[in-house]
Formats: structure tokens, C-alpha cells, sequence
């Protein structure tokens, strides 16, 4: 039997990147699969096809994930198409990075918006679906960033370090019903984000690695599984850092 065999996943932000890796390995475990993107376009339709032919459910919806009454509705319909949510990963994220000092309010609350305001909505919106089932497995997309900061990311390591302060709030108050949380901090992933920076930078970055390399979206994916998965089943309030070693 696979591991997430006859569970549903809600994926925020699975159009692409670690989203989609996390996607299609759930699916490849047996899990039907919902995934939410702020817009589901060709490439949305192509993850959804692909994440479909495992033999699983699939589909993608366009949410605002920062918007609470739009993430309501998403969940609402999310439950009638699937009939239940056994697993949420919240892996919606953005950066505006920059110095404090020169950081706009717009960057700040864009970012918090998205990442960790979007945590809070879908797992608000979430969690009774999953009281009412006395299960379910939180898994919150946060970032060593969010353990031990990063200049030029303020905005951005509040947002994931507020990600995994949530997930283990979440472990506390919903242990007694049956429900998990953790957060995955990752560390350098090589994603179409990671591509963007200059050589310089990332070569930098590698040289802080002890695997002195950059990390696979697969890599966040296995983690994920494991965490969605009964495996799992006496694992809650963690935080694994998948990051090749580089905060230890």
C-alpha cells in the first residue's frame, strides 16, 4: 500500500517550484491532490495533468491565498469535490527583498500577506474539516531564514520564522483531536527563485553548505511525505531544517 493511499492533499502555491514537487510526490503515494495558485493558467493545467496521471484526483484552483474570504471558499469547494482534507501544505511564499532601511511598507505587508497571513487563513479554514475527522497532518513551508534570520530579508525571515511559531501553536492546541503540525525549514533549493540570484551569490551560498550544494525541490518533496504519512504519525510541533547541513 502507498503511503498517502486514499488521502487528499491541499497544496497552496503547487503550480510550480516545491509546490509542484511536493504535488506530484504525494501523488505518486497514492494522495489526491488539490493545489491552489493565484491564477491557474497553461502551466497550472500542465501540473494539474501531470499530477493526474498517477492515476490520482487532481485539480488546480485560482486563489488569493493572502485573502481570507476567498481562501473560505477555495476550502468549501475543495471539500465538496474531495469530500475530505487529510493533509494542507502551506507553500504559498514570496520575496521583496531588501534592506530595512530602505524596505516600503508595501514590501513588508506583501510578503507577510502572502506567506504567512495565507498560513493562517488556510489553516483557520482547514483545521475544522480535519476536527471533525480527529486527524490531519499541518505542514507549513517555512525557511532556515526563518530560524536564524538573513540580511536584506526581514520581511521575509519574520514571515517564515511567524510560519513555524503558527505550526507549533497549531501542535498544541490540536494534538488532542488527532491533528499534526510541523514546519520544513528549507535551505538552499535550486528553484526557479535560487536561479534568479547572480553566480557570485550562489556560489557563496554553496561554500556555507557542508554537501556543498544546493538542495532539490525532491528533496523538500521526501520530507513532506514523510511528514504527511503515518510514519509520521508521533511526529508534531518539529521544525526540519532540510538544508545539506548548512545550520547546524
Amino acid at each position: 500500500m502507498k503511503l498517502l493511499e486514499g488521502k487528499t492533499a491541499l497544496i497552496t502555491g503547487a503550480a510550480r517550484g516545491i509546490g509542484k514537487a511536493i504535488a506530484l510526490k504525494f501523488a505518486s503515494e497514492g494522495a489526491n491532490v488539490a493545489f491552489t495558485d493565484i491564477v491557474i493558467d497553461e502551466n497550472g493545467k500542465a501540473t494539474e495533468a501531470e499530477i493526474a496521471a498517477f492515476g490520482v484526483k487532481a485539480k488546480g484552483y485560482a486563489s488569493d491565498a493572502s485573502n481570507f474570504e476567498a481562501t473560505k471558499e477555495v476550502v468549501e469547494q475543495i471539500k465538496k469535490d474531495f469530500g475530505s482534507i487529510d493533509i494542507l501544505v502551506n507553500n504559498a511564499g514570496i520575496t521583496k527583498d531588501g534592506l530595512l532601511l530602505r524596505m516600503s511598507e508595501e514590501q513588508w505587508d506583501r510578503v507577510i500577506g502572502i506567506n504567512l497571513k495565507s498560513a493562517f487563513n488556510f489553516t483557520r479554514n482547514v483545521v475544522p474539516v480535519m476536527f471533525s475527522q480527529r486527524s490531519g497532518s499541518i505542514i507549513n513551508m517555512a525557511s532556515v531564514v526563518g530560524v536564524h534570520g538573513n540580511a536584506g530579508q526581514a520581511n521575509y525571515a519574520a514571515s517564515k520564522a511567524g510560519m513555524i511559531a503558527l505550526a507549533k501553536s497549531v501542535a498544541q492546541e490540536m494534538g488532542p483531536r488527532g491533528i499534526r503540525a510541523n514546519a520544513i525549514a528549507p535551505g538552499f533549493i535550486e528553484t526557479a527563485m535560487t536561479a534568479a540570484l547572480p553566480d557570485n551569490v550562489r556560489e557563496e551560498w554553496k561554500k556555507k553548505i557542508p554537501l556543498r550544494r544546493g538542495g532539490q525541490p525532491e528533496d523538500i518533496a521526501n520530507v513532506a511525505t514523510f511528514l504527511a504519512s503515518d510514519l509520521a504519525s508521533y511526529v508534531t510541533g518539529q521544525v526540519i531544517q532540510v538544508d545539506g547541513g548548512m545550520n547546524m
